[in-house]
């Protein structure tokens, strides 16, 4: 692997960060306590190219591939993590379409995800019963005549309540047929009759990100919105949380970043008996640890990324990138909360904010506990 960053690389990054840190920073505490959607923010980025970075060109996207992509998503986590999210499900959504979409739908939906057309694109796999595992999944797909019919339920959708498309996976094999096996995947418009979205979930962290429940009651959807093969959606769904939990490892890596930028900055000001806190022992050696966690993190990040851009099977290595990457920047953000001592504890300090928005990483695009399944049975055979 090549550690060295191309001009294309080092450009999306300095891109990302110049816009992180003059437009969404500034206005990332208070969409968090507001619970305000970064509709701006995300069309901003949309206008520089980093809506549908690993997109082909002709699509609409930037083309710049997954080490860029996942460069950005720290620089934009690093200023706001809720639209970092949004960002990360909208560049799943167009990747996946763009790979597995007929010509039409890859006209249709990719341009609009890359535009900002589409406000966002959304990714609805997980059900109140099914999370962890897909195999389930309630919802179901029936088709008739030149239509499909969708029925179910969908829940912890992020940005639904503002999504132009949306990926929905829906059981299509006879009833009884067992686990993973028969599920497929559809494209849904956002605000099509049959498609009620849910209030949004009151959350601990990445509050400015919207997450719905969904619910489809006899939604109809033309034969020609299955995404891939029919009961080839279980795949699909697999391939692109590997590629998703790239973009969620970088969003921890950007959390922990600011995070340990605050506590720096901090214990070089506050003062304890006559000198410096980051002059005492115990807080440079937790600075270090800081320090060493996320630069790890980011070598696994950086590798798994750099694998999935030249064609190599890379799940295992997502999936060690996401478990140590968002177990990490909990470690990170807890003791910058312990550096800052009670003012780490109040909104007035981002130290808050940032434990708040780390926690997550470690659920969504797959538990800590399914990311050692996946590194378990490739280690074991």
């Amino acid at each position: 692997m090549d550690l060295d960053l191309n001009e294309t690389q080092l450009l999306i990054q300095k891109t990302a960060r110049d816009f992180a840190t003059r437009v969404v920073a500034p206005q990332a505490a208070e969409a968090d306590a507001t619970e305000r959607f970064p509709r701006e923010a995300l069309k901003g980025l949309a206008d520089l190219g980093l809506m549908a970075i690993n997109v082909p060109a002709e699509l609409g996207g930037s083309g710049a591939g997954v080490i860029a992509s996942a460069l950005a998503m720290q620089e934009i986590a690093r200023a706001c993590a809720s639209t970092a999210v949004m960002m990360s499900v909208n560049n799943m959504v167009g990747e996946a379409i763009a790979r597995f979409g007929t010509d039409a739908q890859k006209q249709h939906h990719c341009p609009r995800l890359a535009s900002g057309e589409h406000t966002n694109g959304s990714f609805a796999l997980s059900e109140p019963d099914a999370g962890s595992d897909p195999g389930g999944m309630r919802t179901t797909a029936r088709r008739d005549g030149n239509e499909w019919v969708i029925d179910g339920a969908k829940q912890w959708i992020t940005g639904g309540s503002y999504a132009g498309v949306f990926i929905v996976w829906a059981r299509t094999a006879p009833a009884g047929t067992a686990g993973a096996r028969g599920i497929s995947c559809f494209l849904v418009e956002g605000g099509v009759k049959g498609l009620k979205v849910g209030r949004p979930e009151d959350k601990m962290g990445i509050r400015a990100s919207n997450t719905v429940p969904l619910e489809f009651d006899g939604l109809r959807v033309p034969a020609d919105a299955l995404l891939g093969q029919e009961n080839g959606g279980f795949k699909i769904a697999m391939m692109a949380l590997d590629g998703g939990r790239i973009g969620i490892s970088s969003q921890a890596i950007g959390i922990a970043r600011a995070a340990l930028a605050e506590s720096v900055a901090y214990a070089k000001e506050r003062k304890t008996f006559g000198v410096p806190i980051a002059q005492h022992q115990a807080i440079k050696w937790k600075l270090a640890d800081m320090q060493t966690a996320i630069e790890a993190a980011h070598l696994l990040s950086m590798r798994a990324a750099w694998m999935k851009e030249h064609g190599q099977p890379f799940s295992k290595e997502a999936a060690m990138a996401k478990v140590f990457a968002s177990e990490s920047a909990v470690r990170v953000c807890n003791e910058a909360v312990q550096i800052h001592g009670g003012y780490g504890y109040v909104r007035e300090f981002a130290a808050e904010r940032h434990l708040r928005d780390a926690r997550v990483t470690m659920i969504y695009e797959g538990t800590s506990e399914i990311q050692r399944v996946v590194i378990g049975r490739s280690v074991t055979g």
